[in-house]
Order: structure tokens, then C-alpha cells, then sequence
């Protein structure tokens, strides 16, 4: 797409990996991009990172509306979490008047978020997704077979709390009793879980479609990816994956089609699925409401949701992008060397096909015309590492004693 004729203020609102994408994927556009001033330290780093006046005390409508008062008119929002989307969702009128967003209204947010309300909207649209049962206490395990027990997880309703506290997506249960102990930790800490059906099949048999979405509701892009590998295990992260056709994702575009209809969806989005090793279906996991970590991988592939939200909040056109790169890789070093240790131990994978396995494919941290967010990143893991090995030693002794 041609750049805007006027040049646009951008507020991406959020931290972490998914802000890099949104300023990189943004660097060639006609825009003026801001991000908050407390991102964390590798946005920091970035040759595109301008910080925006003011800081925000927190997430609500009321801290936004103060700090948009020192903002150009119009800035455009891009929120990059799911508590930044609501936020803006939840603006009130006058102010997304002048301070657009490309977003979905705040119910279909909630509904995305809530795995609860979201696995009971696939069940009425009869979507192919994993059987999910709300469990409220420990008392409604006692009505589940063994057998359902064995071949599910525990996963949370809202899922990025969860991981902060417990640095997992889900909770992978052995037995019953297992079971009784993960949900009770779950409760004490505050959380509501679901029971999911596991979905047998190895990494590649996950796919994404991300996308965007225009304000009458047209389907503007769809980009496919399929993950190759992952870690943890299970419920793990992509770590290396490979853009595709969308036609390989079966019936997906389809189902994801007849959610974002029924649901009036509007802006970017995210969504997962898995084809089950049995009988080949591809589930619908999750969608998300916002940019997401390689966000800037589908730019480089030719699809630019940035891009196309800005235009979209601008009330411009928003053409349909219908073609994009295949076969392009993209590969998170850091978190692929886990990956790969357990798969050369489980002898799937040898040395060469992993040395390249790295040759050519992008990166969501280093890149070339902006190298200084993955410098600072590896040295702070060697002088991480530095500082673990020298607690190993005891003070007053010879390391060899």
C-alpha cells in the first residue's frame, strides 16, 4: 500500500517484544510512532523507539484519556495487550473521535479473553474446537471419568494473568489426584480453570491465521504460518515456524470467518489452531484481539496489520491483501536452543539439520538496521549467566574445594 499523504501520530500502548514488532513493521510508514515511556529495556534499545510525553499510572480508560491530552489530534491507539485493547474499547466517545483506534466493541474483547465465553460461542456456532468444561471447585472433578481426565489439561479462563504467575499456560495432570492439587492451587490463587480436551499432535500441527479486519467488517488480509518448533513443550511458545498458504489450514479460514461475523469483529487479530493427529480437523484454540510477538514477521512477509489499522482508524480505505510470501522463516534463537536440545535428545532432530535450520530465516529481536535491542539482550544474558555461576561458589573457598 502507498504511504498516507499526511503524516500520522501512532501511540502503541503496551511493552515487551510485541511493541518492537508494531515500531518496526511501522518504521517505513508515514507516521510519527510513540510508545509508552516504561516499556521494558529492549523496546528502549530500538532506532525507532520515541517516547510518548507522559507516563500512564496504569491501565483504565481514565489514565489514557489524562495523558492523550498532550497528544497531537488525531494520534491513532494500537493497543499490543489485551488489557491495553479494553482499555481503549472502553474510551468514551468524544475521545475516539479524536484519538482513533482499529478495535473490536469492549463485549467482544471480553468474550475473546473469557475462555469460557469463548469456548461456549463455539459450541453455538458448532465450530471445530477442544472440549472445554468451567470447573468452580474441587467438587466438579468428581463427575469426570478417568479416562476424560487422562487425555486433558487444565487451562486457565483468563490466560496472561495466569502466566505471570505461574510462567505456564496451562497444567499438563497425571491423575486424579494431581488433578485435585493443580485445581486447588488455581483456586487459592484466584483463578478460574477449565478442564480442555488435548488435542494429540506434534508442534507442526499448529497454525496461526492472523489478519486484519476493516470497520464494515470485510476480511481484509489472512496470513498463515505454521509452527515447526516450540518450547516448552505442549504449551509452549513458536520458537522457529514458516509462513503458508492459507489453503493449509484446511476448513480454518472458514470457522474463523464465521466467528469474526458473528462476533462484529474489527481490527487485528490472531488466531490458533491445531489439526488433530486423529482425524485430521483443525481445532480453534484461541484468538487474539491485538498485535502479537511476530507481528513484524507477517509485515516482512507482505502483510502490514499495522499498517492496515492505521488506515482503518482513519476512516481511509483499506485494500485487500490477498497475496504474501511463502516458505519465509522465522526463528527466536533464545528460546528455539531449548527447543532444540529436546528434540536432538528425543532423536528427531541431528546437528546439521538444526545448524540449517537457522540459515536465512528472520529474527523477531536482532535485524540488521536495528541491531542494538538484541546486543543489549545477549549481553545481559552472559552477564546474567556470569552472576549464576559466581552464587555457585562459596564465599572463602576455592572453587575446586
Amino acid at each position: 500500500m502507498k504511504p498516507p499523504a499526511t503524516r500520522t501520530t501512532v501511540l502503541a500502548l503496551g511493552s515487551g517484544m510485541t511493541v518492537l514488532g508494531v515500531l518496526r513493521a511501522l518504521s517505513k510508514v508515514n507516521a510519527d510512532v510513540l510508545a509508552l515511556p516504561d516499556v521494558d529495556r529492549v523496546t528502549r534499545r530500538s532506532r525507532w523507539y520515541r517516547p510518548s510525553p507522559n507516563a500512564m499510572s496504569g491501565v483504565t480508560p481514565e489514565t489514557l484519556t489524562q495523558s492523550l491530552e498532550s497528544l497531537p489530534v488525531p494520534t491513532v491507539l494500537i493497543a499490543c495487550t489485551d488489557s491495553w485493547a479494553r482499555t481503549v474499547a472502553a474510551l468514551p466517545a468524544q475521545f475516539r473521535a479524536r484519538y482513533p483506534a482499529s478495535v473490536a466493541p469492549a463485549d467482544t474483547l471480553n468474550l475473546l479473553v473469557d475462555k469460557a465465553r469463548f469456548g461456549a460461542t463455539l459450541d453455538r456456532l458448532g465450530l471445530p474446537h477442544p472440549r472445554t468444561r468451567l470447573l468452580m471447585s474441587l467438587g466438579d472433578l468428581d463427575v469426570i471419568s478417568d479416562q476424560v481426565l487422562a487425555s486433558s489439561f487444565l487451562k486457565p479462563v483468563h490466560s496472561q494473568q495466569f502466566f505471570a504467575r505461574f510462567g505456564v499456560k496451562a497444567f499438563r495432570i497425571a491423575d486424579r489426584s494431581d488433578a485435585q492439587d493443580r485445581l486447588r492451587q488455581c483456586i487459592d490463587a484466584g483463578f478460574e480453570v477449565m478442564l480442555q480436551e488435548y488435542i494429540p499432535g506434534p508442534p507442526t500441527n499448529h497454525y496461526f491465521i492472523d489478519g486484519f479486519v476493516d470497520r464494515d467488517g470485510v476480511v481484509r488480509a489472512m496470513f498463515a504460518r505454521r509452527r515447526l518448533r516450540m518450547s516448552p513443550p505442549d504449551f509452549g511458545n513458536s520458537t522457529m515456524q514458516i509462513s503458508v498458504p492459507v489453503s493449509d489450514t484446511g476448513d480454518g479460514s472458514a470457522t474463523l470467518k464465521t466467528l469474526l461475523a458473528d462476533t462484529r469483529y474489527r481490527g487485528i487479530f490472531s488466531a490458533e489452531f491445531k489439526q488433530d493427529a486423529r482425524d485430521g480437523a483443525f481445532n480453534l484454540i484461541e484468538v487474539n484481539a491485538r498485535p502479537w510477538w511476530y507481528v513484524e514477521f507477517a509485515a516482512r512477509c507482505g502483510v502490514n496489520v499495522c499498517e492496515m489499522a492505521i488506515r482503518d482508524a482513519l476512516g481511509e480505505q483499506v485494500k485487500t491483501i490477498s497475496e504474501y510470501a511463502i516458505g519465509r522463516r522465522c526463528v527466536f534463537p533464545y528460546y528455539d536452543l531449548q527447543a532444540v536440545r529436546m528434540e536432538i535428545s528425543a532423536g528427531r532432530l541431528g546437528l546439521w539439520a538444526w545448524a540449517r535450520s537457522w540459515v536465512g530465516p528472520y529474527q523477531p529481536v536482532f535485524r540488521w538496521s536495528d541491531p542494538r535491542p538484541a546486543v543489549g539482550e545477549v549481553a545481559g544474558l552472559i552477564s546474567a549467566r556470569i552472576r549464576r555461576i559466581g552464587k555457585r561458589r562459596l564465599p572463602g573457598r576455592h572453587p575446586t574445594a
